[in-house]
């Protein structure tokens, strides 16, 4: 049986014993020629193409029992008597059209072991595959009535011999998703993360590919846990000639204890394949969102927290609002420091109401003013934490996640809120209900400013069922209130998968404003992210974090291929700066359909002190040349304009402002038209930029 969409496919022979084995993922063999079900009428069925194949067929959940010696896709065990297990397939449900993708349902069991298992696997119109595992404790077998402990359950499917080459992300607060490669070699490279969310150095996305690929060129094959809290992605490759790529979650042991009867359902993980580079990984992984929760125009948003901290003086607020409105901003969101007893990060946390000594009429009189400007209004809340010095904490301190005999170490003045205890869960739901409908809330930034640290809930590990009880509170909250949308904030880039993403609007990318290295972390993030789901904001002329100065013109640029923001207190910007500003804000607003609705580009640009990138749609496009750093070579390598239409004409010119002290080339000076082959193939002749400049190209279909 084969499911195919947009070039890929994935081949499953369920002619053996035991489950289905994965013949093939990666480029559609000619599914045309071969039923969902695995008959063929002109060419060869599922079955057939594994003698075929040159990649090992590998079972959806790999055990010794299927002669696979690697790591075993289900471990754990009951106490007493241990049972290998062998799975009986008892039904297949398969519902696909060749090229349209589908889905497989396998329900299998093993009586002996007393367990039962159904996988699913879905493929989009896209080509993009998920997978999931749901494992129950059935009742008979050997084990009867005998609890059964889940140590692991992962998803994983094989790739071929020629991908052999891995790239992976690490990273730390404010430099997020820092590219490292390395041979794919015998046995098993693991990124393994137990910080209770996805983490700074969180993968994101583990890449298997063939040597060299880059982002337009190289086959690769890509693997996704949709998980927010521990999560384990690895890669495996065999001397027997098999090689893997899996994900899941990371379970500690005790965490997932099931009583006859009782299941366990893994998170989705997401494969994506492309035989043209990461581009096309990444388009799938864009496309696939895109369609799962379409968003509406995303309004250009103002964050008062670097503007002002905690520094909440009405009269000042209004007056960052007057200006943010006056430069075409569409939101304003108050940042921390509103609710009781939060003059600085030591106290309050967790005391979810307006402080009224400092806000002796609410929040109304700024929420009104925001919105007589024309603005949405937000504001900054971080639920699951709680600091020690707090009402909440002093009232109920058996609601902070831990042992009650052991605090948890703290970090940042916090501890966590057990989310997973109702009460804890009940008053969270309250207050937030109360404070969104009080006032009209369009938007909250959801905040998780801490790794989980020795999380106990009940007395077992409790990083589960926190992270369930985060999604409940997210759905719950949302479906009181569907207008609202929701920023997943996490210390900047901390939590960012598409566990979370299901469930929120934006993700902010990190806490570093510093466009140099924002240009590296929003091109990397963006691999999985779609731009208008990364939240990318113009930040002050002197970043607090590098201490680096960089001009409007390059950090406006910078945030304009996102869901743009600015983290600037205007109150002290020149007029100057101020109608510079307004002029990007005007031009990301223009240009705004198309970068929040095209595909993603990225050149494989020769010279690494500059980047070449752009958004793509088929009549339009816009890309960026941005100098990071003084070229070595005299003369700048040409720009070479990926993913246009070869076989039609382009009219090119600048957008935006020309950088200072450029030496343009001489089609800059007014707009040429060209072939998209010619774009591709030879380029336009690159200005030689400053280091910190950027250059917007505008490229229209004639």
């Amino acid at each position: 049986m084969i499911l195919s969409a947009a070039g890929a496919a994935l081949v499953l022979d369920d002619s053996g014993p035991g489950l289905p084995r994965v013949v093939h993922f990666g480029a559609d063999p000619g599914s045309a020629h071969v039923s969902a079900h695995g008959s063929a009428s002109d060419g060869v069925a599922g079955a057939d193409l594994a003698p075929a194949l040159a990649v090992p067929a590998v079972p959806l959940l790999p055990a010794q029992g299927d002669s696979w010696y690697g790591r075993p896709g289900l471990s754990g065990g009951r106490d007493g008597e241990h049972w290998p297990v062998r799975w009986t397939v008892r039904s297949l449900d398969v519902d696909a059209e060749p090229g349209s993708g589908g889905t497989v349902t396998v329900a299998a069991a093993d009586e002996r072991a007393g367990l039962g298992l159904v996988t699913e696997l879905l493929m989009d119109g896209g080509g993009l595959v998920r997978m999931r595992h749901t494992l129950t404790n059935t009742p008979g077998g050997a084990a009867a009535g005998t609890p059964f402990r889940v140590a692991g359950l992962v998803c994983a499917l094989p790739v071929p011999a020629r991908a052999d080459e891995l790239l992976d992300f690490t990273g730390r607060w404010a430099l997020e998703k820092v590219p490292q490669r390395r041979a794919f070699a015998h046995g098993v490279w693991s990124r393994e993360n137990r910080r209770g969310r996805t983490g700074h150095d969180g993968t994101g996305l583990l890449v298997a590919g063939t040597k060299g690929f880059g982002f337009r060129t190289g086959e690769v094959w890509g693997v996704h846990a949709g998980w927010s809290g521990d999560h384990v992605h690895y890669a495996e490759r065999l001397p027997g000639g098999v090689s893997l790529l899996a994900a899941g979650e990371l379970l500690e042991p005790g965490e997932v204890v099931l009583a006859q009867g009782a299941s366990y359902r893994t998170p989705w993980v997401y494969f994506t394949w492309s035989g043209g580079g990461l581009d096309d990984a990444s388009a799938r992984l864009h496309d696939h969102q895109r369609a799962a929760r379409p968003l509406p125009v995303r309004p250009v948003t103002l964050n008062n927290w670097e503007a002002t901290y905690f520094d909440h003086g009405l009269d000042r607020l209004l007056e960052l609002a007057g200006r943010a409105a006056a430069a075409g901003i569409e939101r304003f969101v108050l940042d921390d420091g509103w609710f009781r007893h939060r003059r600085h990060d030591r106290a309050g946390l967790g005391d979810w109401y307006v402080d009224t000594d400092v806000w002796p009429r609410g929040l109304h009189p700024l929420a009104d003013r925001v919105r007589e400007l024309g603005m949405q209004f937000g504001l900054w809340f971080e639920p699951e934490m709680v600091n020690p010095d707090s009402d909440l904490a002093r009232e109920h301190p058996d609601w902070i996640l831990g042992r009650a005999e052991r605090t948890p170490p703290p970090q940042r003045h916090q501890q966590v809120l057990d989310l997973a205890r109702p009460e804890a869960y009940a008053y969270l739901l309250e207050r937030l209900d109360a404070l969104v409908g009080e006032y009209a809330l369009d938007y909250i930034k959801w905040d998780h400013n801490r790794d989980i640290a020795e999380p106990v809930h009940d007395g077992v590990p409790g990083v589960h069922a926190q992270t369930l009880a985060a999604y409940r509170l997210l759905d719950e909250l949302r479906g009181r209130h569907p207008h609202l949308e929701i920023e997943s904030c996490s210390s900047g880039g901390a939590r960012v998968d598409l566990g979370i993403l299901a469930r929120t609007d934006r993700v902010w990318t990190s806490d570093s404003n510093d466009a140099l290295d924002r240009q590296a972390i929003q091109r990397w993030t963006g691999l999985l992210v779609p731009p208008e789901r990364m939240g990318c904001h113009v930040g002050a002329p002197h970043d607090h974090i590098t201490g680096r100065s960089l001009p409007l013109d390059f950090r406006a640029a910078t945030a304009l291929f996102g869901h743009m923001g600015v983290e600037w207190d205007l109150t002290s910007a020149s007029r100057e700066e101020l109608e510079g500003l307004a002029a990007w804000i005007a031009l990301h607003k223009r240009l705004r359909p198309l970068l929040h609705a095209g595909r993603v580009v990225r050149a494989d640009h020769p010279d690494p002190s500059a980047l070449l990138h752009g958004v793509v749609l088929p009549e339009r496009a816009v890309y960026a040349y941005a100098q990071l750093t003084s070229r070595v070579e005299s003369a700048p390598a040409p720009l070479r304009l990926p993913g246009l239409d070869p076989a039609a004409r382009y009219e090119v010119r600048p957008a935006g402002p020309v950088p200072g002290g450029a030496a343009m080339p001489e089609w800059a000076a007014a707009p040429v038209r060209v072939p998209g082959s010619v774009l591709a193939e030879l380029g336009l002749p690159a200005p030689a930029l400053r280091p910190a400049s950027v250059l917007l190209l505008e490229v229209e279909r004639v």
